[in-house]
């Protein structure tokens, strides 16, 4: 018997930690897109999917139906075998809730496992996060982190998200750093993935006093941040986390390893080069090449990335902007502590 569950339900049962989502479409479907903390069981993999689908398209649906009967007869044990080993509760799912996720429920219950199967799939739990987001309000004030390129305002987050603050942090769910350079190093999101990530992360907090961010623009990377967020972004307090050259140089260079990306980081500089003054983009290509990066870091930082936000911080004066100094990115976390406390005791 096949046991159905709504998208609210299944996420539910997640939060309490007694059900564990798992996608049986195949590997590049999971790959695009899932539900957060879900694991991929493929009933088919991607080559037997294409190779069904193409039987569905051009000979007919019982063709399409014999073939995958054939494929999964021969992988049952080992499908089964898999499901078995999972102790929680198990809710599978597919595209539309229909054939994938019906077969797998089924066989399960047949040899006596439980799986809820989610109603309508994957297509009904998108529809659901893009509805929630169309409707979200942040209730929280905004702690916005704002600052020159290389002040480590991500880094100072996900130490903050560490230790439980309430944190949204928008570029590791994008999977770029926002910038020409944000790929480098890192697997670009899309704006599905991003979208349930960003949604779980906010009723996660839906009680937190305030909520910390980095001022992103509206574009990151492959996604697009939804307009409540830029909002309250506007509305929220800077915290302008303000570093020595040096040490915006030093955490640039650790976080992005151009060593080990020297194709890359030249790629994204040409880029860009035709915006930077024609002799220092010159300098910064030569340094570039001869793999002298932190002086090519500087010269970036001094000619091209910081006019820029000093054009942006000219909207953050007054009493929404509040000076974090410090001499390392280390230092600047404790000091932005110590600030977040202060405001809770007054």
């Amino acid at each position: 018997m096949i046991h159905d569950i709504s998208v609210e339900e299944l996420l539910q049962l997640q939060k309490d930690n007694n059900l564990l989502p798992i996608d049986v479409r195949s590997p590049s479907e999971y790959a695009a897109a899932t539900i957060p903390g879900s694991i991929n069981i493929p009933i088919f993999n991607d080559e037997e999917r294409a190779e069904i689908g193409t039987l569905y398209k051009q000979v007919n649906v019982q063709a399409a139906k014999e073939r995958g009967l054939e494929i999964v007869s021969a992988k049952l044990p080992a499908f089964i075998r898999e499901f078995a080993a999972i102790p929680q509760q198990k809710a599978v799912f597919c595209w539309r809730g229909g054939m994938r996720s019906r077969t797998s429920a089924t066989v399960l219950s047949l040899m006596g496992i439980k799986a809820y199967r989610l109603t309508g799939g994957i297509r009904a739990y998108r529809k659901w996060v893009v509805d929630q987001l169309a409707s979200y309000e942040l209730q929280a004030p905004a702690i916005v982190l704002n600052g020159h390129t290389g002040s480590g305002k991500t880094e100072i987050l996900r130490q903050l998200q560490q230790e439980g603050y309430p944190v949204l942090d928008l570029e590791g769910m994008a999977g770029h750093r926002g910038s020409v350079f944000g790929h480098i190093g890192y697997a670009a999101r899309n704006q599905k993935t991003f979208d349930a990530l960003l949604l779980q992360e906010l009723l996660q907090h839906q009680q937190a006093p305030y909520m910390l961010f980095e001022a992103e623009s509206q574009r990151i990377g492959k996604v697009a941040l939804p307009e409540f967020l830029l909002t309250k972004k506007e509305q929220g307090t800077h915290l302008w986390i303000d570093l020595p050259m040096e040490a915006r140089i030093r955490h640039i260079i650790e976080d992005y390893k151009p060593e080990q990306h020297a194709e890359a980081c030249m790629e994204a500089f040409l880029r860009i080069k035709e915006r930077i003054h024609t002799p220092i983009a010159a300098e910064i290509q030569r340094h570039l090449e001869s793999s002298q990066y932190e002086d090519a870091v500087g010269l970036l930082l001094q000619y091209y990335y910081d006019p820029r936000y000093e054009h942006t911080a000219s909207h953050y004066d007054g009493d929404k902007r509040v000076t974090i100094q410090a001499n390392s990115v280390m230092e600047a976390a404790g000091r932005v502590k110590e600030y977040l406390a202060a405001q809770q005791n007054r």
